[in-house]
């Protein structure tokens, strides 16, 4: 009766631990790929293109818009390599990254001005939610929330979406982050929040590109 009773409790516990592991994995989400076909990993540098162009250049930078006087606007430009960017999932500091995951993105460089380098959604003149990063002066609508990377049609094309925390719902608003051209005034395509397809790119790591070790696998 003792080993019976033990072999049951035995039994149990290995269901409850297994169950309780299968809840936290991430069997849900796709492993998230570079150009190269390898994995995104926490604290690595990936610049981010057009997955229509030839993935050597379309990538973020940093500019005044509005009313604003420090660059802290994320701008898409098609003929510009610029500003690689870092992930960081909340709890882990190593392993993979895979869709749906929440984490926080950051530019590995940023100006004086700018308080972080973290990334974030902000409602300027234009009323359009978009991307940027610090705290930005004279905004006082800072939406709260955490990025994903959601997968965009067939090979290593992705986009990103935002999840953002509001008082009058309990469960948070996910959109897609999208681009928007203000009639050519800023250099480029701003990131936003928005409810409409979202902007497909590629992953290219930034040592990779430096050396130019791109295999064109996406």
């Amino acid at each position: 009766m003792k080993l019976i009773f033990s072999l049951s409790l035995s039994f149990l516990l290995f269901s409850f631990i297994t169950n309780l592991s299968l809840a936290f994995s991430n069997d849900d989400g796709e492993e998230v790929l570079d150009i190269n076909g390898n994995p995104i990993i926490p604290g690595g540098e990936y610049y981010i293109f057009p997955s229509n162009q030839d993935h050597r250049s379309g990538g973020l930078k940093l500019e005044i818009t509005g009313h604003l006087k420090c660059p802290i606007t994320v701008i898409q430009n098609n003929v510009i390599t610029e500003l690689p960017v870092k992930f960081s999932v909340p709890g882990i500091s190593l392993g993979k990254i895979f869709t749906g995951t929440p984490m926080e993105i950051e530019f590995t460089k940023k100006p004086n001005c700018a308080k972080s380098s973290k990334w974030l959604i902000f409602v300027d003149e234009t009323l359009l939610g978009s991307v940027g990063i610090g705290i930005p002066e004279n905004c006082s609508d800072i939406r709260n929330g955490n990025f994903n990377i959601q997968k965009y049609g067939s090979g290593n094309v992705y986009n990103l979406r935002f999840c953002a925390k509001v008082k009058e719902s309990p469960t948070p608003i996910c959109l897609n982050i999208g681009r928007y051209n203000n009639g050519g005034k800023e250099g480029g395509n701003r990131l936003v929040f928005c409810d409409g397809k979202g902007y497909p790119f590629v992953f290219v790591d930034a040592a990779s590109y430096e050396s130019g070790i791109i295999l064109e696998v996406a």
